[in-house]
């Protein structure tokens, strides 16, 4: 089932799995906000865009429409995403995205495959509050080594700002996915991912209020 028709209108049970109802209702939820940045940074020539951590697909399958000047590759660590994501290419008709691939933020051979292109633009969404913080360090390399002159990186989701909640509903969210007990789960701190950033030349060019609370993080060099 693609995750357009998975979408309840009730906020469903927590669950970071990419194919989960929660996580179809939160896509649907920003996919719309996350938009209207994109048509305001993306470039108006040919290029291609990298989207990290795709899961399921549906925000790049959402993007990608509004945007037939670009082409748009997806990838996961998890391949066993990647049905989903070739059904709802072929499922949208659209022409502008290719086949999925698997890029592990933790091995940079994975990203390997893909040297020799350039990215104007990667994208990252929601995906630190339920992955690890060392990732932050994988995906700021894969960035330095990928962008076109002048691309960037855009990540999106709730973080925490030099050790402070940004608001009680993220205090909130950030208790509700520690209750779990996974280790990885709960909000990460923008000056971390920033330090690993500069690790790799990189630094944090704009910081965008998003709704809900959320912050829209771009770096570039």
């Amino acid at each position: 089932m693609s995750p357009e028709k998975a979408l309840v209108s009730e906020k469903p049970q927590l669950d970071p799995h990419p194919l989960s109802p929660y996580v179809a209702w939160a896509g649907h939820r920003n996919r719309d906000p996350i938009l209207e940045v994109l048509k305001d940074k993306l470039p108006d020539r040919s290029g291609n865009i990298l989207e990290l951590a795709s899961g399921s697909g549906m925000h790049l399958h959402y993007f990608a429409p509004h945007f037939p000047h670009l082409t748009f590759q997806p990838s996961d660590l998890n391949e066993q995403v990647f049905d989903t994501i070739k059904s709802l290419t072929q499922e949208s008709k659209v022409q502008n995205v290719r086949q999925p691939i698997k890029i592990d933020l933790t091995q940079s051979d994975t990203w390997s495959v893909l040297q020799g292109q350039k990215f104007d633009v990667m994208f990252c969404i929601n995906i630190f509050q339920v992955a690890p913080l060392s990732i932050a360090d994988g995906m700021m390399q894969c960035a330095a080594n990928l962008l076109a002159s002048n691309g960037f990186l855009f990540i999106y989701g709730p973080f925490k700002l030099n050790g402070e909640h940004t608001a009680p509903s993220n205090m909130e969210f950030d208790q509700t996915l520690r209750s779990y007990s996974v280790p990885e789960w709960g909000l990460k701190d923008v000056a971390d991912l920033t330090q690993a950033a500069q690790k790799h030349g990189l630094g944090l060019k704009e910081m965008i209020q998003m709704p809900a609370n959320n912050l829209g993080l771009i770096y570039g060099a």
